[in-house]
């Protein structure tokens, strides 16, 4: 995932891009000789519209394509989603999304298959979710917490985006790798959410760090644990929740691109190193770790194989825990 480094499979992903580098960066961007147009299920000043711009500005510099951004935000990211698993395979329309890309599908009826009605180019950046209680509170660790839940069951809460989110989806993987009973409390966005535990309305927060870091800098909260699976250079000091006593527990968000299906092998192929190039570049991923978006390339079948994993997973926690949307 997005920060075992050192890992030997990182080693490989890393060599391939530099493979794809080199492989396109001396052909005309032949894909396309009209604007490319990436499609977002939010709006604009969003965490994936940054990333969006950043890449379609880099890659017009590199004397690639040019891109244009549309936001066409609603129905948890469905809008853009169906638009794009319409739009014409020829690589010219993109939908950049984040984790609910399969996730959603798997809680409503759709007009899409995540794995059938695309093709994945390439996992961009990861955003690390981190649990937080306020600084006034007296758990210092992520065991203060969960020995708190063990003692007086359904008493903690814990806040976050929901119902159905992978937040939700975080927690209940929580709940279950501590055996703990533990009361998620759902809010429409991420704000509230740390709002209501700067006001002491719940025990703690799952969240991604961007949306606590200036709170965080402030020391108005307080970070027990990252749920990566190796510490972020953000927080080096803070362990990670496998540390903390759950080996194998990794979540987070996640932005990355995918195509329509049937979008032809050589286009997905160009995309990617496209894509690799663009990520590749020094002021790209300094102005994206400035704003905790953490670069983490991956592309083509390992994307793939890393969608099929996260649907399997997410699939069974949503059934075992009966999660519902209405």
């Amino acid at each position: 995932m997005a920060y075992v480094h050192r890992h030997f499979s990182q080693i490989v992903r890393t060599a391939i891009a530099v493979i794809l580098i080199i492989s396109y960066s001396h052909v005309a961007w032949s894909q396309t000789t009209r604007a490319m147009k990436f499609v977002l299920p939010f709006s604009a000043g969003t965490s994936i519209d940054t990333l969006a711009r950043l890449l379609a500005e880099q890659i017009g510099r590199t004397k690639g394509p040019t891109a244009v951004i549309e936001s066409r935000p609603g129905a948890a990211g469905v809008i853009a989603t169906e638009a794009v698993a319409g739009a014409a395979p020829d690589g010219n329309t993109l939908l950049m999304t984040p984790t609910a890309f399969v996730l959603t599908p798997q809680l409503r009826k759709l007009n899409y298959d995540p794995l059938t009605s695309f093709e994945p180019v390439c996992y961009l950046v990861s955003v690390p979710l981190v649990i937080a209680v306020n600084a006034g509170s007296p758990y210092r660790t992520l065991a203060d917490l969960l020995n708190a839940a063990r003692a007086k069951p359904g008493d903690v809460t814990l806040a976050s985006i929901g119902p159905g989110s992978a937040s939700q989806v975080a927690f209940e993987m929580l709940k279950r790798a501590a055996n703990v009973d533990m009361t998620f409390i759902s809010y429409p966005g991420t704000p509230p959410a740390v709002n209501a535990l700067l006001g002491n309305q719940v025990t703690s927060v799952l969240v991604g760090y961007t949306e606590v870091s200036e709170q965080l800098n402030a020391g108005a909260l307080r970070v027990l644990a990252v749920a990566t699976r190796t510490r972020i250079v953000a927080l080096p000091e803070v362990p990670t929740v496998a540390e903390s006593g759950y080996p194998g527990y990794e979540a987070d968000i996640w932005y990355g691109v995918v195509a329509p299906a049937k979008t032809p092998k050589e286009t997905i192929a160009q995309l990617a190193g496209m894509f690799t190039a663009a990520m590749q570049a020094p002021e790209v991923k300094a102005k994206l770790v400035a704003q905790g978006l953490f670069p983490a390339v991956m592309c083509g079948d390992d994307f793939g194989a890393f969608l099929r994993k996260q649907y399997d997973e997410f699939g069974r926690v949503i059934r075992e825990a009966n999660i519902k949307v209405e």
